[in-house]
């Protein structure tokens, strides 16, 4: 309430603090704002239903629209260069789009000069895919913008969808040169753990490599 203009940059977070526990460090839940800055004081959030999570639980069952509790932040530094000099490797799995999601809608729609962008997105069934249809659409609105949503549990696709994991996406794409490209991941421990091997073993240094780790 006491802040007029709640400002971010994209790619932060915000931690709610949820009526849940006793104690302050078991209430606090964080979430990537998905939205891009536009001056409304709104910002937008994926939250998924976990079973057995106090805090999904409590945001699905129990509060409603004018509920309140306080949030920290805006928080966090995974966010894009500021100017953007070279290509960029956006790789994400599940709600791991969010930051993503916000960069590109703030690049798109403030004009932002840019180099190559690559979002490879993976999800299970396409069902689950989160901002489809957006991004493909941004896809032909954008230009630089490459998009490549990928689908570990299907086994047809259509024409633009990938069939698979994302590593094998971006391995596939560093075959041919790449403008000094960085690369940024989101998303659970195990895909960041294994993305981070596999681009280094192809001679990515450690420098290039920015992540924001969920879970």
């Amino acid at each position: 309430d006491e802040v007029e203009k709640f400002e971010f940059v994209p790619g932060q977070f915000i931690t709610l603090d949820l009526p849940i526990h006793e104690q302050p460090n078991k209430r606090w839940r964080s979430y990537s704002i998905a939205s891009a800055p536009d001056h409304t004081n709104v910002v937008e959030l994926i939250i998924v239903l976990m079973d057995g999570g106090l805090g999904t639980n409590y945001l699905f069952h129990e509060a409603i629209e004018g509920t309140s509790f306080p949030v920290r932040g805006p928080q966090g530094h995974f966010v894009l260069p500021d100017p953007i000099t070279t290509d960029l490797f956006m790789i994400c799995t599940g709600t791991g789009i969010a930051p993503f999601r916000s960069m590109l809608q703030h690049i798109y729609h403030n004009n932002i000069p840019h180099k190559e962008i690559f979002l490879i997105y993976g999800t299970r069934k396409c069902q689950d895919a989160l901002y489809l249809n957006e991004m493909l659409d941004l896809k032909q609105k954008l230009p630089g913008f490459h998009y490549f949503p990928t689908f570990s549990r299907e086994e047809q696709v259509a024409e633009g969808l990938c069939i698979g994991y994302v590593h094998g996406v971006y391995q596939q794409l560093l075959q041919e040169p790449k403008d000094n490209p960085q690369f940024f991941l989101c998303g659970w421990k195990d895909m960041i753990t294994d993305a981070r091997q596999k681009i280094q073993a192809l001679g990515i240094g450690k420098d290039a490599i920015h992540f924001e780790l969920y879970g």
